[in-house]
């Protein structure tokens, strides 16, 4: 096993005697120290009570499991005492202080995709560490409204067949594996590159009837395949669980779609913007995908809120641009205008 582990890694991440970098490395390491006690508990399936559901609502009114809840207090309680001055979580209605006086703000969605398990699908923990924001008025709340291109670094634990940590510093996108044989994470794949191209897309379409037009649209030409505009066949995958999809698109390329819909409490989205789009926008972009609400960059939006949602496309360079024209002016992709015809401009 040739890869570096977590721990030298990090260490390198820190040669350079930089403060702020070292209170990042803590952080990832206590997180990742937590997470290990999750995949433990997750790995129980049904056998285990703490994947019972508790039948109480999150903040953002999603059913939870014990699971959900007994993560969340693991992934706070590792923090205590860590250089982090505030921590946010899905389940959580507002942030918790821990130590005013530490530059970072943590983050998280303590375990994405946990209504999977009973159907024994992989599942993760995504994490966003920030700069906290300091001032004697400054609420801190604040800290975690910056946008997303302000991380300091980003990530995901996925606890599968392999528990993997991805994981970017802002400085490319790696992967981590845990050795049991080791006991540690090992770095298994360096600067993970997604390809600008793709034949593979990934979205729900049993919401087909209730999407807008410009998805329709752009599955529609995909459906098509070789004998369509795209000239291609394309293979669609949906696994209903993000870090799942997102280390496959991370791993051999491909798209994610998860747009907002017709239907109630979908209208402006469905995926966390500060938990869930964010962290994963980082790790994409910082292995040379895109990331976007379909239209605008994810990393530059603002958020109004802790909770707010956001639609999500992630992916492929190319295949992320192309799903944006199909919003702003369906007519101008080459294959469609009548101007161009099969010629093509923006062929992709």
């Amino acid at each position: 096993m040739s890869g570096a582990t977590l721990e030298a890694y990090l260490a390198s991440y820190t040669a350079n005697g930089d403060d702020l970098a070292r209170d990042v490395a803590a952080v990832i390491q206590r997180l990742a120290k937590a997470a290990l006690e999750i995949r433990k508990l997750v790995g129980q399936g049904a056998l285990g009570a703490a994947n019972a559901s508790r039948g109480t609502s999150n903040a953002d009114g999603d059913l939870r499991k014990n699971l959900d809840i007994l993560s969340d207090d693991l992934f706070l309680s590792c923090l205590q005492g860590a250089p982090v001055a505030c921590y946010a979580s899905e389940e959580l209605e507002k942030p918790v202080l821990l130590e005013p006086s530490a530059r970072l703000a943590v983050a998280m969605d303590p375990l994405d995709g946990s209504s999977n398990i009973d159907a024994n699908i992989s599942v993760g923990t995504i994490f966003s560490v920030l700069p906290a924001l300091k001032g004697p008025d400054v609420d801190p709340t604040q800290s975690f409204l910056q946008p997303g291109n302000r991380q300091l670094a980003a990530g995901f634990f996925l606890y599968g067949p392999q528990t993997a940590l991805v994981l970017s510093l802002g400085k490319g996108t790696e992967i981590f594996i845990f050795s049991s044989r080791l006991g540690c994470f090992v770095e298994a794949c360096k600067s993970v590159s997604i390809p600008e191209r793709t034949s593979e897309f990934a979205i729900n379409m049993s919401n087909y009837r209730h999407w807008e037009e410009a998805i329709r649209l752009y599955v529609d030409d995909c459906l098509a395949g070789s004998d369509g505009p795209r000239e291609r066949d394309f293979n669609m995958r949906w696994i209903a669980s993000l870090v799942a999809e997102a280390f496959r698109i991370l791993c051999r390329g491909g798209i994610f779609l998860y747009p907002a819909d017709g239907r109630k409490g979908y209208h402006q989205g469905r995926l966390r913007l500060v938990y869930e789009a964010n962290p994963i926008a980082f790790l994409v972009e910082n292995a040379g995908g895109a990331a976007t609400s379909c239209v605008t960059r994810i990393l530059d939006l603002i958020p109004e809120n802790l909770h707010q949602r956001v639609p999500l496309a992630f992916g492929s360079r190319r295949e992320v641009a192309r799903v944006a024209r199909y919003h702003v002016d369906p007519n101008m992709i080459g294959e469609r205008a009548p101007l161009f015809g099969k010629r093509g401009l923006f062929r992709a």
